[in-house]
Order: structure tokens, then C-alpha cells, then sequence
């Protein structure tokens, strides 16, 4: 049997493909039960992430077991096989192992070093064990991966090259500054109550926010969590700021009017569709209470960071954030009419809003609202003359441009870009007052969000822009050595398992032969006593030991080497060895995995 590994990561596919390829957890359920219903696989474990979908089989034959978890990946995602081919990646025996190993240190991940990535692995064994589905190698791998993925964090520096995807993100609002002076003071509200909403949870506790709401749709959980955080940072010593921790728990309709009052959202369910709509978003941008920040620092230091308490509050004088309607264009007027005043419309060319780098690659769609918009005449002709105004095109002067470049879009699915387009003025957006991070996938926050004023968006596809860039710690190095030892010493280990049983059968053969000899020397040399039988029976035994032991021992220390897979087949044809028994002693070592995995699983339960 071998080990393969077929799946799709954010490396080998965009987020949106991701996304749409997320499983639920009674999807892996069952994803697991039919891989090892299926004929090539007989064990079979998931590591499903944010940001990855890795399925893990001892498989026996390569080509079929390919095949065939490539189409119950397929099958389960509910993305087509040949649209999900192309992202799929493929590794088998020691560059399986390699690869599981670099994915357990963190070398894989979007944000490098992370460690996250080790409670995940833990829980796709775990669920493998309760679900009998992992047998002996993938027992022992992800055990391996565990403890290999352990070393690299206490024996390296890999932390520094890296933080979790929840303090990246974080760190992409705070533009510099610190996570802590960035939070400091800040309301946020948590949409959901899993591991890594818990974590996002805690690490903005412990940086000083002033109060953690938790959303979630079971509500016990939600209160669970709440509760935790309370007794964690109840005392000064455990935040940075040095004061406790407000905490409280909504339900998750209550979410739309906690938006109103939060500064900072993290989201991360196991929604299939959308937690916040654009609309959402923007109906509360519109009703909420904006805090005016204070000129000078607050008596907590810092900067980046909120008004202290007790500063003013006004109501938001916000731009209108309707997104997509047909009264509004997409395009936003007010910045067109700024940008108009340094770039001249390009004649029947382009548009009267940002000329033709404006729509080069807009979509049908926007499009359309474009020219309901135009239609509608909400974009009234200046007054010539005016200073600083600009004459904006007549509607009916742009209908023939509008129908041209609709019929280019019905061939080419976008507005073609026939030229560079020419810098345009750029409209200062409000600074944010509302920071949304998405951490799920499929993601929980739409993606429109981040065009409202006042409104700034970080999720899973922007954190892989982000980290493309990120510096790589001379750690990773010593990393990638370490993962490359382990490796070879597990390859070994593996090989030297393999002969295992076949060592076992001819032990066992040499006993039998041993009892035989014995029992016909009893019926030849019936006069013998029991002290003299006893001990012409262990002089026997110890001939065959002594003869049997050097073999033995050098034949394992040959199949642990590469290409020693062949010893095992030698000895079983030297000594003529039923294939029968040495299965045998394969299945009873499987049953005696099952049992410790089983009792593993038990134990967890208890605990």
C-alpha cells in the first residue's frame, strides 16, 4: 500500500474556486465513509481549511487512486471534475509525507510560520479515528506531523516569519502601528464561535479593546465564549492595557444592530452563503454613531487608536453608501465630476463620468447600471462657465457609446482596455470607521463591502496579496531542514514496517518447525524427563534464534533504505512463506491500530 494525497490549496487555485470547493463538516463525513468504500483506498483522512482541501489515502494502486479521489473531491465539493482538474495537485509516498510535514511547520500556509495549521491537522486525525477510517500509516503520519510541526515552532524562529491569519489580518488595518494601539479602546463584534473566531476573539481582548460582542447561531456557544473571555481577562495583569475585558453574547439576528455601534467585525462560520450583504453593511454605515477622534492621544498613549471615552458623538456624515441600485451610479458621481476637472471626456469615446480608462473592464452588469443611471438624468449638465465646473455629455450624446461597448461585453464578457489607461485624480476616501475581516471560506462577507465610504475590507484573498509579499525569516530555512530529516527518518521507518510481518511469519515458522522436532523426539526418546526435554527444547531454539537474528535484523536495516522494498519478497521466496500468514500478521497489526485509535478517540470523549 502507498500514501496519496490529492487536493487544492491557495496556492494551486483562486479564492473563488476555494470558496465554492469548501466542504461542511458533514460533507467530510462523508467525503471519508465513501473513500474507503472505494476500491483503491483502505484508509483515508481530510484536512480541510480556510485556505486548503487535502485528501489524505493508503491507496494500492496510483493511477486508479488518483482518478478516483480526484472525482469524490469533485463529487463532494460540488465543483465539476474538469473545471476542479486544473487546480488539483498530486503527491504520493515520501513527497506526501514532505508535503503534509511542510503544511504541519507552517511552510505552507498563506501566512508563513502560522500555527493554526497544527489544531487543524489534530482535528482531521481525530475525525478520521472516530470514524475508523485511519489505519496504521495514517495513524502514525499525522501523529508524526504533529510532533515534527512542534519541533520546527520550539526548536526555530519560524514564529517571527509569520503570525496567524488572525493577527495578519489585524495588521493590515493597523497600517504600521501596532495591533494594540490599533485596537485599543475599539468594539468589536465576533460572528461566529469556532476555533478561529475564538482566537481572533482573544487576541483583540488581550490587545485592550474596550468591549467583545459574540454572535453566533447557537447561542450557548456564543455565551460560552463570552463567558471565557470574561474570566481569562478579568484580571488587569492579562491585557495590555491593564483594565478588564467586557464581553457579551447576541444572537445572530441580532448582528444588524451591533453593527451600528462595532468598529471592528471578524467573521468566521461555516455558512455556505452570505453572513453580511453588502446592503447590511450599508443600511448600518447609514444609522450609526461615529465617535470623533480626539486631536490629542487619549490618557491610554497610543496611536492609531479610538477616542477615549467620553469624547463627542454626532452622527455619521457619511456619503450616500447605496451600492448597485439603479439610482445611484456605480461609478460614484461625486468622484467622476472631481476627476473630470483634471482629464478631458475622450469625445463619443468614453463616458461623461472618468472617460474611457473609467469602463475599460467594467462588467455587463455595472454597465448596465451605468447607463440606467445616465438615462435617468442623475448626472445633470454643468453650468458652463462655472469655475471648476465642467460641460458633462449630453445622455443621448453617450446612448451610441453605451450600445457599442454593450455589444463588446456580450462577445467578451468585459469592457476591453484598448489603451493604458491615464492616471485620474484620486478622491480621498473617509478615513475607515468600520473594519471588516473575513476569515471563512466560502467567505462570510461580500465582497461590495469595500466600496462603501467609511467601510474597509480584509478577507482571505486580500491576506494572499498581502503575504506574497511578506519577508521570509532565515528560520524557514532551518525549517525545511528539519522537514527534510523527519522525512527521511519516517520514509525509513515506513520501509523497515513493511518486512515487519514477513519477519514475524518466519519467526513463527521457525517455531512450529522447532515444536514438530520436539514432539517427534518426545515419540522416538520416550525415557526423557522433564528436566532433560526442557532443556534439549531451549537448545533449539536458541540454534534457530542465533541463525535466524543476524538475517533478521540486517534485513530490516536493508528495507529501511531506499529501494529496499524488495527484501520483504526475497525472504518470503528464500524460505518458501505462505503469503497467506504474512497477511495475516498484516491484519492483526491493522486490528491492533484500530483498537488503540479506537480507545484514543474514547478517552478524548472522557476527557
Amino acid at each position: 500500500m502507498s500514501l496519496l494525497v490529492v487536493g487544492l490549496s491557495h496556492r494551486s487555485a483562486p479564492v473563488s474556486v476555494l470558496e465554492r470547493a469548501a466542504l461542511s463538516a458533514d460533507a467530510q463525513v462523508k467525503l471519508l465513509q465513501d473513500t474507503v468504500a472505494a476500491e483503491p483506498a483502505t484508509e483515508a483522512a481530510v484536512l480541510a481549511t480556510c485556505n486548503r482541501i487535502e485528501l489524505y489515502a493508503d491507496v494500492d494502486k496510483f493511477h486508479a487512486g488518483v482518478a478516483e479521489l480526484s472525482t469524490l473531491l469533485a463529487q463532494h465539493s460540488g465543483v465539476g471534475l474538469e473545471e476542479l482538474t486544473p487546480y488539483l495537485y498530486v503527491h504520493y509516498e515520501d513527497r506526501a509525507v514532505h508535503h503534509l510535514f511542510s503544511v504541519a511547520c507552517g511552510l505552507d500556509s498563506m501566512v508563513v510560520g502560522e500555527g493554526q495549521i497544527l489544531g487543524q491537522i489534530k482535528d482531521a486525525l481525530a475525525t478520521a479515528q472516530e470514524l475508523h477510517s485511519a489505519g496504521r500509516l495514517l495513524n502514525d503520519l499525522f501523529q508524526q506531523a504533529l510532533r515534527v510541526g512542534k519541533r520546527a515552532h520550539s526548536e526555530t524562529g519560524i514564529d517571527r516569519a509569520g503570525q496567524s491569519l488572525v493577527t495578519f489580518g489585524l495588521e493590515q488595518f493597523a497600517e504600521g502601528a501596532t495591533v494594540d494601539a490599533w485596537a485599543r479602546d475599539k468594539r468589536v463584534l465576533v460572528i461566529g464561535a469556532g476555533s478561529m473566531s475564538s482566537l481572533a476573539a482573544a487576541t483583540l481582548a488581550r490587545a485592550g479593546v474596550a468591549e467583545v460582542v459574540v454572535a453566533n447561531r447557537t447561542f450557548d456557544r456564543a455565551e460560552r465564549l463570552a463567558t471565557l473571555l470574561v474570566e481569562q481577562y478579568a484580571q488587569s495583569s492579562d491585557r495590555q492595557d491593564g483594565t478588564a475585558v467586557l464581553a457579551r453574547a447576541v444572537p445572530i439576528d441580532a448582528v444588524a444592530d451591533e453593527l451600528t455601534r462595532a468598529d471592528v467585525v471578524v467573521s468566521c462560520t461555516g455558512a455556505t452563503g452570505l453572513v453580511l450583504t453588502a446592503e447590511v453593511v450599508a443600511t448600518a454605515m447609514e444609522g450609526r454613531a461615529v465617535r470623533v477622534p480626539s486631536p490629542v492621544a487619549g490618557p491610554r498613549g497610543g496611536n492609531g487608536g479610538s477616542a477615549p471615552a467620553g469624547a463627542s458623538v454626532v452622527r455619521g456624515e457619511l456619503p450616500p453608501t447605496s451600492v448597485g441600485t439603479d439610482e445611484n451610479c456605480p461609478l460614484d458621481p461625486a468622484a467622476a465630476q472631481t476627476a473630470q476637472s483634471v482629464q478631458t471626456v475622450q469625445g463619443t469615446a468614453g463616458f461623461s463620468v472618468l472617460g474611457e480608462a473609467a469602463v475599460a473592464g467594467m462588467a455587463a452588469a455595472e454597465l448596465e447600471q451605468h447607463a440606467a443611471w445616465v438615462d435617468k438624468g442623475a448626472a445633470a449638465t454643468a453650468t458652463e462657465g462655472q469655475s471648476g465646473s465642467v460641460a458633462l455629455l449630453d445622455p443621448a450624446a453617450e446612448a451610441e457609446a453605451i450600445t457599442a461597448l454593450a455589444a463588446a461585453v456580450a462577445v467578451l464578457g468585459r469592457v476591453p482596455e484598448r489603451r493604458r489607461p491615464e492616471p485620474v485624480a484620486e478622491v480621498p476616501r473617509p478615513t475607515p470607521v468600520l473594519s471588516l475581516l473575513d476569515l471563512a471560506m466560502p467567505r462570510d462577507i461580500d465582497a461590495a463591502a469595500h466600496r462603501l465610504p467609511g467601510v474597509r475590507l480584509v478577507d482571505i484573498e486580500s491576506l494572499a496579496e498581502a503575504s506574497a509579499d511578506a519577508p521570509m525569516a532565515a528560520d524557514v530555512d532551518q525549517v525545511r531542514r528539519i522537514v527534510s530529516d523527519e522525512v527521511a527518518a519516517f520514509g525509513a521507518a515506513l520501509r523497515a514496517a513493511h518486512i515487519t510481518p514477513t519477519v514475524v511469519a518466519l519467526r513463527t515458522m521457525a517455531a512450529d518447525v522447532v515444536a514438530g522436532e520436539i514432539a517427534r523426539l518426545d515419540g522416538r526418546l520416550p525415557g526423557l524427563d522433564d528436566k532433560q526435554r526442557s532443556e534439549i527444547t531451549q537448545t533449539v531454539r536458541r540454534v534457530v534464534d542465533k541463525l535466524l537474528h543476524a538475517p533478521t535484523v540486517r534485513v530490516k536495516q536493508l528495507a529501511a533504505e531506499p529501494g529496499g522494498a524488495g527484501y520483504a519478497d526475497a525472504l518470503r521466496t528464500l524460505f518458501d512463506l505462505d503469503q497467506e500468514t504474512v497477511a495475516a500478521v498484516s491484519r492483526a497489526e491493522g486490528r491492533d491500530a484500530d483498537s488503540n485509535n479506537f480507545e484514543s478517540a474514547e478517552n478524548r470523549g472522557r476527557a
